[in-house]
């Protein structure tokens, strides 16, 4: 068997390694660390080949600390196309407009908190006034939009012309479209339908569904990287269904185990059952929390690529 030509490297380590250097002694390693270096190597695969680059964000990565990961990889172009939580993009927005996510404990009385008008995210707290300050600026934001018929991904490229310190702002300067299926899920969703109760507001849900089409079929290759699952995952993943093409490269980043049937723990290999990923594709699930491994990787990742 050729597995029993490839004897496990046991990692050594020294003071003076870099993370790329950590990564490639966990690559002659097994179980978690051997998947994390072959995500390293996939990642830098998808870049160096020239692929489409979808980014699937779930999860409570910005308000987490990974917001300027996912900003610094639309900059350096790691990301053609994010697909995200609204979540995501509240949290983001949050501290653009000035506010600020504070570390707290999951040991703690959420009655207190709540009396203290403090939001808790398992072991990140976040003051009700920050939202208060949210909620303000996105209705003067809407405000200020032209009222013509956008699809969400437009909506979000016009929020992002206004709030440059933000996610939506990074993506809008590099012109890579951001997709929020789920939108109407979000404090977004939420202000925006409160807007519509007194002001215009032409948004139409379905529009981006040409534009994401569009750009799947005209990707010469793609290449896929998951932070969790969910929408995002979905969304985009059932664009291979409707174009001839299959993800020739995917990462997925997961806690979550596929045992029960959902998506978020749904391995890359059963998306081939469906054609979603190519049956000769380079795929790798990195089971663990992503708020670790996605520093690795791009860290690893862009220390290869010399940035």
């Amino acid at each position: 068997m050729k597995d029993l030509q490839q004897p496990i490297r046991h990692m050594k380590i020294n003071s003076t390694m870099t993370v790329n250097q950590l990564v490639n002694e966990m690559g002659g390693a097994a179980l978690g660390a051997g998947r994390l270096a072959e995500a390293v190597d996939i990642y830098e695969a998808m870049i160096l080949d020239k692929t489409t680059k979808f980014f699937g964000l779930s999860g409570a990565m910005t308000p987490a600390g990974m917001r300027l990961i996912i900003k610094d990889l639309i900059k350096e172009n790691y990301i053609d196309v994010l697909v995200t939580t609204g979540a995501n993009l509240v949290h983001d927005l949050i501290e653009a407009f000035g506010g600020f996510h504070c570390k707290g404990t999951s040991q703690i009385d959420d009655v207190e908190l709540r009396n203290q008008e403090i939001n808790r995210i398992f072991d990140v707290f976040l003051s009700e006034t920050h939202f208060t300050i949210f909620e303000n600026r996105i209705l003067d934001i809407l405000d200020d939009i032209d009222k013509k018929e956008m699809g969400v991904r437009e909506l979000l490229t016009e929020i992002g012309l206004r709030v440059e310190n933000s996610i939506l702002g990074t993506a809008a300067k590099k012109d890579v479209p951001v997709f929020c299926p789920a939108i109407s899920d979000s404090a977004i969703g939420l202000q925006a339908w409160l807007y519509t109760q007194t002001q215009k507001l032409n948004v139409d849900t379905f529009r981006d569904m040409r534009e994401f089409m569009d750009i799947c079929y005209n990707a010469k290759k793609t290449g896929a990287m998951f932070i969790g699952g969910g929408v995002p995952k979905n969304f985009i993943l059932q664009s291979m269904i409707v174009t001839p093409k299959s993800f020739d490269y995917a990462i997925q980043l997961t806690t979550d185990s596929p045992e029960a049937g959902g998506l978020s723990g749904a391995t890359l290999s059963e998306a081939k059952s469906w054609g979603k990923v190519a049956e000769r594709a380079r795929e790798v699930t990195v089971y663990g929390d992503a708020t670790i491994s996605l520093p690795i990787i791009v860290a690893a990742v862009i220390e290869r690529m010399g940035h």
